[in-house]
């Protein structure tokens, strides 16, 4: 998974084409989620597409979440919101300020209100998983 702030990098030269291609192609990168894993225990609530969210908990004491989504902007966005927590110590997790970190990216002015409704849901879904693992 690439850094944040890499990514942000490329995301401030790029036109707005380019910048969905950039979260597709952020989308395709994401480790493979399992079908069984897709569940109504696993579905975000309040996205317009269908997300999907697992959470691992390493040997390490670091989360590892899986995630997938039925539409490849919105698997982008959620494997951007991942690479903000991805592999991190739960009190990492919880207290990375997500929306500050996605800021830079602007997603609410470069994407419809209907592709973005449902990140709030996705990052307190993480936060309350931090929550239970802190």
């Amino acid at each position: 998974m690439r850094d944040l702030a890499d990514l942000q990098d490329e995301y401030e030269f790029l036109d707005a084409d380019d910048r969905y291609r950039l979260l597709i192609d952020l989308g395709r990168g994401l480790e493979d989620m399992p079908e069984p894993l897709k569940t109504d225990a696993t579905l975000v609530r309040g996205c317009s597409a269908s997300v999907w969210v697992y959470p691992t908990r390493r040997d390490d004491g670091t989360l590892h979440f899986l995630a997938d989504s039925n539409a490849a902007i919105t698997k982008g966005i959620i494997a951007l919101v991942l690479t903000a927590v991805q592999d991190r110590q739960p009190a990492d997790i919880l207290a990375t300020d997500i929306d500050a970190a996605l800021a830079p990216f602007d997603l609410k002015n470069q994407l419809s209100s209907n592709r973005t409704q449902g990140i709030p849901n996705m990052i307190a879904l993480i936060h309350a998983t931090a929550e239970r693992y802190a």
